[in-house]
């Protein structure tokens, strides 16, 4: 369940996330600080905001604008594609080699969920016209997506700490077999160097290497706890357990499937993974290569690899990546925001 990869640079980097400097403080908030002596802090993020600001970060994206991220986003922001995830120092470097002819986007639907008081994730549909690179630099339509990003408050200001995209897929071409495949491309054989290019490589690899890639961020201490809870899910997906889901989800988490669709609210969620998806055959479910990130002392960010074997909806199960967002309330992390994507799609 995951957005195809053939316009990753599109979706995963290319309209990544806006900074924003957040609405006015305002006394009846409740998470801003009243004090006279105390610095003010951001008012929750309204949908309006967050969407014309995210319609800045894309069309910086556009023109490669790199300053607009570097004062935008969260020193903790980190993306996962693939196997090693990236810190803000990484993403920037990935912006900054963006490259689109002729591209705008036009932004709609704009969504905000609650994770905590200083977490909030945001949806919403970009509409594009135009090419933009994708990750092997041929340059690719724009097509509709579902994109999420989730702000941390900061201060006076919102910054976006994490950002992903699916291409959104109609339920019914998706029930009829047109479902994004993840099928593997046969990779294209690579022919032996000859000699003479062996040794003009050699000579020019000081240059090639270049500076090492930026530090990655830290593997939090509570990574294996987080992927115990979650592998639990996937066993109460496999069992329809209505009970397990509403006990270690918060009341308004919120999941983007791989499809592109937007599903708001505990109730909502639980329902769609224990009644209305219909799913025959399940067997086995698992969730593996678990990562996870401290983004606060009560948020943390769980990448990994969901697995199930089976049919949902008429289409074969298989890998699924997930990136789900915990946070603590009491004694226990709950499931806030999960956003899924096909294995094909990146991270």
């Amino acid at each position: 369940m995951k957005k195809v990869i053939a316009i990753m640079a599109l979706t995963v980097a290319a309209l990544w996330m806006s900074g924003c400097g957040a609405p006015p403080a305002n006394n009846g908030n409740g998470n801003t600080n009243t004090n006279s002596n105390s610095k003010p802090t951001a008012a929750a993020p309204t949908a309006d905001a967050l969407l014309a600001l995210e319609q800045q970060a894309n069309d910086s994206y556009i023109k490669a604008d790199t300053k607009w991220f570097q004062d935008n986003l969260s020193d903790k922001a980190v993306m996962k594609m693939g196997k090693d995830p990236m810190g803000k120092a990484a993403i920037i470097d990935m912006i900054s080699k963006a490259k689109c002819d002729g591209a705008s986007v036009k932004l709609s639907e704009g969504a905000v969920s609650k994770i905590d008081n200083d977490t909030y994730a945001f949806t919403y549909k970009i509409d594009g016209t135009g090419k933009c690179a994708d990750e092997k630099g041929a340059m690719t339509e724009l097509k509709p997506t579902r994109a999420a990003t989730v702000w941390v408050r900061n201060g006076e200001k919102w910054q976006a700490v994490w950002h992903s995209e699916n291409l959104i897929v109609d339920p019914k071409a998706a029930s009829a077999g047109n479902k994004p495949a993840a099928d593997k491309k046969e990779e294209p054989k690579k022919e032996e160097p000859k000699k003479d290019d062996k040794a003009a490589a050699n000579s020019n690899s000081a240059s090639n290497s270049s500076a090492p890639a930026p530090a990655g961020p830290a593997k939090s201490a509570n990574t294996d706890a987080l992927t115990k809870t979650h592998n639990a899910g996937w066993e109460a997906f496999m069992k329809k357990d209505a009970t397990w889901f509403n006990a270690n989800l918060t009341d308004s988490a919120t999941n983007v499937d791989p499809m592109g669709g937007v599903i708001t609210g505990k109730a909502n969620v639980v329902k769609n993974w224990t009644e209305t998806m219909k799913c025959e055959g399940i067997t086995k479910a698992s969730f593996t290569e678990g990562f996870a990130v401290s983004i606060s002392p009560t948020t943390e960010i769980l990448f990994g690899k969901g697995n199930a074997d089976g049919k949902c909806d008429g289409q074969p199960n298989g890998d699924l990546w997930q990136t789900a967002f915990y946070t603590k309330e009491g004694d226990a992390w709950k499931l806030a925001f999960m956003f899924e994507s096909l294995p094909n799609a990146g991270m």
